[in-house]
This record gives structure tokens, sequence and C-alpha cells, in this order.
């Protein structure tokens, strides 16, 4: 038997083409398959444009503009100063290696939304995604220069783009009353109608394959000899393989294999505006203030933010507070108070997933750390998977995704 241990959208995916090739499954987690992390709020956008991981010189030296305090996403509470700063180095070490990054993470993201449409084709389920591509605009007296420098960043990366159409830019200029906008189209991207309907199609395709689906919290894993111990809340047992998919909370799962995964949360906040009509026919980004508009099944759906508060902090009322203003800003209906979401992206410091099998005679194996873009990786990830369980070359090369690249686990 093999365990997938997390049922957020790459776990599911990893069960899913783990039954297919005929692996007896059984998906763990606390809670329903993608209600107990990052994947229930997802924005939905299948981002094949980010090719590139986050740390940069650029960043590196500007980030201080990004700060919450100053109108931005970022925001570092000053009492995680001390426990954030070794990560800190290792991210701003990794800003320095960006373009051999980019080199290993691009083959993983360009073909995102063609493995995502092979994928609903294999399950019978086309109608889950919408490949019209997504839009990115930005306001102001600088907005055509920033627009064509990122065209020409896009074809060095060998990402297509398009000027947006003279009506869309009027609608969105309309809206958000700004004379000065310019705007280009993705048209190699996509986005899905809800993210909770991709794990749960998942899950369904995988339990007609056999997958067992257990609702509970595992406690640890543990060697023993060639098989893998775990221990949950009422039981403990073992399995010939297990693959931890357990997004911000993995690393303690992982250390007993002497592997170190310094995960840190990055909370992201989202809100809804019901039967509320989009100003475009994809997800749309508004560079200036940082936002993701997604449509949806019967609603729109905003996110930002990048909250680096601990896995144990509770929710922030101001964050979906400046969401909510900048959305209105921007010339969407939207209350200045209703429900949001928040959820805990897991990210190394590197921005490169961490994806491999640990040492030893054991079969464990490791999916994790897909930063801001887990729904965008989760089909390449899971035949990745399939590869390392069934033996075979992985159909990339997946060496700069090991995780003993952080040392060995204390």
């Amino acid at each position: 038997m093999t365990a997938v241990i997390g049922a957020g959208v790459i776990g599911c995916a990893v069960a899913h083409a783990l039954a297919r090739e005929g692996h007896h499954v059984l998906l763990i987690d606390r809670a329903e398959p993608g209600c107990g992390g990052a994947s229930y709020g997802h924005v939905g956008h299948i981002a094949a444009e980010l090719v590139q991981p986050l740390p940069s010189r650029q960043l590196l030296f500007g980030f201080w503009r990004e700060l919450f305090m100053l109108d931005g996403p970022l925001h570092i509470p000053l009492r995680r100063l001390g426990a954030f700063a070794p990560w800190v180095l290792q991210f701003a070490r990794a800003a320095f290696r960006r373009e051999i990054n980019t080199q290993h993470l691009a083959p993983l993201v360009k073909p995102a939304a063609a493995a995502f449409e092979q994928l609903f084709r294999e399950i019978g389920q086309p109608d889950l995604i919408r490949r019209n591509g997504h839009y990115q605009v930005w306001f102001g007296p600088t907005a055509q220069r920033r627009a064509a420098q990122e065209a020409a960043d896009m074809q060095r990366l060998g990402v297509p783009t398009e000027p947006m159409s003279p009506a869309s830019l009027h609608t969105i200029s309309r809206a958000a009353n700004e004379a000065v906008v310019a705007g280009l189209l993705f048209p190699d991207s996509g986005h899905i109608l809800d993210p909770l309907w991709i794990v749960q199609a998942l899950v369904q395709s995988a339990a007609q394959c056999g997958t067992e689906l257990m609702k509970t919290e595992v406690r640890a894993l543990r060697p023993a000899g060639e098989l893998i111990q775990i221990t949950t809340d009422s039981d403990q047992w073992t399995v010939s393989a297990a693959v931890v998919c357990a997004g911000a909370w993995s690393a303690p799962l992982l250390a007993p294999f002497g592997l170190s995964a310094p995960l840190e949360a990055a909370y992201g906040y989202h809100v809804e505006l019901e039967e509320h009509a989009p100003h475009v026919d994809g997800p749309l980004v508004y560079m200036n203030q940082e936002v993701l508009v997604t449509p949806m099944a019967g609603r729109l759906r905003a996110s930002t933010h990048m909250e680096f508060s601990g896995l144990d902090s509770r929710p922030d009322a101001r964050k979906p507070a400046q969401l909510r203003r900048k959305l209105r800003g921007l010339g969407f209906s939207c209350d200045a108070e209703g429900p949001s979401w928040r959820g805990p992206r897991p990210v190394l410091p590197d921005y490169l997933p961490g994806i491999g099998r640990a040492p030893g005679p054991h079969r464990l194996f490791y999916a994790i750390g897909h930063q801001h873009i887990g729904l965008t990786m989760a089909p390449v990830t899971a035949g990745l998977i399939a590869d390392l369980a069934a033996g075979r070359t992985p159909r990339h090369d997946i060496s700069a995704f090991d995780l003993r690249r952080f040392g060995r686990a204390s």
C-alpha cells in the first residue's frame, strides 16, 4: 500500500496518478479533500507564465516597497523577525541564483495548462478548465513602459504575450476611473471554475481505481526497516510506501528520514463577489495594486497578500479590509465588510518545490513547497511522483528539487 499524506490539490493529483498506474493508494488528511490547506482558497489561475522563482536581486533590495504598512501585500510581524531570519538568509542567497533556478522551474510550469487539459480529458471532465489566457494591466504614466518591459521579459523567457484589445482596456479604465492604462494578454495560461471541484474530480477518479480515503491527522512518520510507520491520533501501522504532500505541515513528517524542509507559511487572503460580472473573460492581474481577480462559477474571487505570521497565527482582519478597499477602487461592487478566507501557501526559501525520494531503503517520497503555484504544477508534479514510484527516470530533471539541498534535519 502507498499512503499519500495530504489531500490538497497536489496530494489528490498524486493519488490519482498512482492509482491509475495500479498502486493501492490510501489518501489521508485531517479534513475533507481540498478543504484543509491552501488549495481550497486558490484563486484558480493556472499560472503558466510564472516560470521565474520569486527571489531576485530587485526584490531583495526593494522589498520594503511591498510592505503592508505601505499598502503593499507583504507582512512580516516584528515578533517573527528572529525566527524568520534564517529563512530570509536562504531567500537572499537564492536571489543571486534566479537565472539557474528559472531553468529548473520553467519546464514544470510552462506545460501546466496543457497538462490540465489532458488530465481533465482523462477523467471525462474537460469543462473544468478555461483556456482563454489571463491579463495583466498597469495604470498611470509609466503603464506603457512597464507593459512593454514585461512583454520583452516574457519573450526572453519564451512566454508569449499579446497586446490587450482596446475594448478590454476601455472597460477596465472606465471601471477604475483611470485615464492611462496598458495591458497584456497571456494566451497560454488558463483558469478553473472552482479549485474544490478539481480536487473532488481527482478524488472521484482515483476512487474508481481503488483509492481509499481516510480522515485523520497523521502525527508522525518513521522508518521501520524498509517499511514506513504511520502514527495517527488513534492508530499506528506500516505501509510499503508513502508520499508526503502535507503542504506547510510537512517538515516534521520528513525530519525522521533525515530531510530538512525549511517551510514557511505564506498566508494569502481572498474575498468573493457573488454574481458579479467580470471586467474581462479571464483572470485579471492589477499590477499596481498586486491584486488578482478570477471569474469562477457564479462569482469572482479576488486574492492578494503574503503574510509570514507563522502557522499558529490567527487571521488579520485588516488584510481582507484592505483587499476590499482596493477592489472598490478598481470599480468592483464590494462591501466594506464581509466573509473572507485565509490559507497557508507552503514556501521553501528558494521558491523551488521539494520533489524527490528520501535517502535510504524505505520508499518515502515527497511533493511539497509549491509556493503560489501548487495548482499550476499539480499535474506535472503528480507525473514526476508516479515516475519515481515506478522506478522510472523522471520525465523532467528533478535534481534541483531534492530537499537535501537544505542539508540534513537536526
